[in-house]
Order: structure tokens, then sequence, then C-alpha cells
């Protein structure tokens, strides 16, 4: 099996194409059809995907490379890392709970670097899986950022009722309004965590989150988001240095 010839394989071709075709200038979804010579109906499914994995961004109608790229090929996720990591280790040594940094690829939220609790009992975050973006705590300051048509549509693929939804939309209108966001117990009964947004250039790149055991961190998180405001801000600073956008 391993000897027999490669063959080409017309779903593969056609996102490899569409890949390589948004790569320099990027391309609109009527010019992706041609260059396939395919239905616009049939590009426009492989397209959204795409864009759903963090493969494609969407500007203004225009189909780019988007973050997820950079993500299998380690560019830019080791510089927000080490920008993050000195933040990362400032809190986990003042509260001794488990701290990351996370980013959003497609509709997904990854953590990109961590620094664990040192306590027995501590939440662990796997890095580079993805996971949702709500209600995670880094997830929904994300979240926040999209338009309102975008994260309802979101809201709703998710969520089971349309007071669910209402009561998710007012927490992020909140969250984008405050610049932090809490889980208590949300995704698992015995974790929670809050989050605030890196922002560079009035751009939120990533989020960083502290969490741990509910029963140990809920009633302090509002004091671990002030030390947070300044944990961010200072990571902000590094990637806005050369060094940092490199």
């Amino acid at each position: 099996m391993s000897e027999s010839p490669a063959k080409a394989h017309r779903t593969v071709s056609r996102v490899t194409t569409i890949l390589e075709s948004v790569a320099r200038d990027g391309a609109r979804m009527h010019e992706l059809a041609e260059i396939l010579e395919a239905p616009k109906s049939s590009v426009f499914g492989l397209v959204k995907g795409l864009v759903a994995t963090g493969y494609l961004i969407e500007d203004k109608g225009v189909y780019h490379l988007g973050p997820a790229l950079g993500s299998l090929l380690a560019s830019p996720g080791p510089d927000l890392a080490a920008a993050a990591r000195p933040g990362l280790e400032r809190l986990r040594e003042v509260f001794n709970e488990t701290t990351m940094v996370g980013t959003r690829v497609g509709e997904s939220l990854t953590y990109v670097a961590a620094v664990e609790s040192t306590q027995p009992i501590r939440y662990s975050a796997p890095l580079r899986i993805r996971r949702p973006l709500y209600p995670p705590s880094a997830g929904k300051v994300l979240l926040s950022q999209w338009s309102t048509k975008r994260r309802d549509a979101y809201l709703r693929s998710i969520l089971d009722s349309d007071d669910a939804v209402r009561a998710a939309q007012a927490e992020l209108d909140t969250v984008r309004e405050e610049g932090v966001a809490f889980n208590r117990g949300e995704t698992l009964p015995d974790v929670s965590a809050t989050a605030r947004p890196i922002v560079v250039g009035n751009e939120v790149v990533a989020a960083i989150a502290v969490a741990g055991p509910t029963s140990r961190i809920v009633d302090r998180l509002p004091e671990i988001a002030v030390t947070l405001a300044e944990v961010t801000s200072s990571v902000a600073a590094a990637l806005s240095t050369p060094a940092g956008r490199r």
C-alpha cells in the first residue's frame, strides 16, 4: 500500500487550490468558483468550512489565509507564548492556579501556552486542542469581539434554547464593555475561571485566563481579574515591540 502511486482526490485538490489561490492577495467567492471551474454552491461549502476551522478568514467578501495554518507551522504561536510566559508565571506565583493564553482558530478556542498550579488538585489545560468559544472564559473574551450577527449565529448553533441565547448575548455584551469574562462552573462544575483580552493596536489578539477548582477559586475571581488586567497590559506591550511582532 505504501508503494502505490498517489492519486488526486477532487475534494482535496479543490481545498488545496483554494488555499493556494488566496495565499497572495486573497480572492472572492466567484473568483474561486471560476478558478475551480465549479458551481459557486459547491465552492461555498468548502470555503465556509475552511473559515469555520480557521484555515481561511473573510474580510469584506475577500478570503485570505487564516491562523490555523500558522498553528500548523508553529508561527506565530511561539512568539505569543514567549511574550505571555512571564505574565503566566507571575499569575501562578501570586495565586498558584493554572494560567493559560488562548487564541481563536476558526470558531474554536485553543490554548498555546500554560503554566500549571503546583497544588495537588489543579486544572490542567491541554495545548493545541480545539474547544468551543463558549462558555470558557477565554473564549467569551474572543467571541465578544465578533459582530453581533456572527456572534448570535454562533450562539444559536451551540445553545439549545432562546433563553440561553439571550442570556449569552447579554453576558457577551458585558464582557466586551468591561473587558473581563468569568466562567463559574459552566464548562465543568468543578472548574471556574476568569479571563481578559490581550489588545495590540486596538485588536484583541488573544486572551489570558486563570482557572482552578471552583471550591477554591470562585470567590477570588474578582481579585484575580484585577491582577490579570496588569498582566495582559504587559504582554500586549511586549507583543508591540519589533521583537514581539517578528
